[in-house]
């Protein structure tokens, strides 16, 4: 019973992730939360989410690197998720704004929902990475590896 509603959850969370991918905001996220689900009992799953999950946590490593790096990562997902706020607040169309009116801040009030949450989220991993991952940690590249399953 347990396999079953992780993998409906699974399935349910790679579908969302997929509508998800183009707008603002965590669609990405979604989508390799379902695949972890899946990858928690269906080996083809856990192949595949692997090499993502490898490269997540480098690159996550290598943004925390330094405090200048730490600082920009930081500002710019603040920056990303503020601008949810621009949403929220769903401002009339400017008129030098030269594209259609359809242009104008698409999605509406749950794209700024999902901009706001996942600056919230990034703002997290940002910090869980300046601990985990950063300089002075003693996380060599072989258990990054080994976390990573690769």
């Amino acid at each position: 019973m347990r396999r079953l509603l992780l993998s409906s959850t699974g399935w349910l969370l790679v579908l969302l992730g997929i509508v998800l991918y183009p707008l603002p905001g965590p669609g990405l996220l979604v989508l390799v939360l379902g695949l972890a689900l899946l990858g928690r009992h269906d080996p083809w799953a856990a192949q595949r989410l692997a090499p993502l999950r490898h490269r997540a946590l480098v690159e996550t490593r290598r943004s925390v690197a330094t405090w200048p790096r730490t600082l920009v990562t930081g500002a710019l997902t603040v920056g990303l998720g503020a601008s949810g706020l621009l949403w929220l607040a769903d401002p009339a169309q400017p008129t030098w704004w030269p594209l259609p009116a359809w242009t104008w801040l698409p999605g509406g009030t749950w794209t700024g929902v999902g901009q706001v949450g996942s600056g919230l989220v990034g703002l997290a991993i940002v910090a869980w990475a300046r601990v985990r991952l950063g300089p002075g940690t003693g996380t060599p590249d072989s258990e990054l590896r080994a976390a990573s399953g690769s």
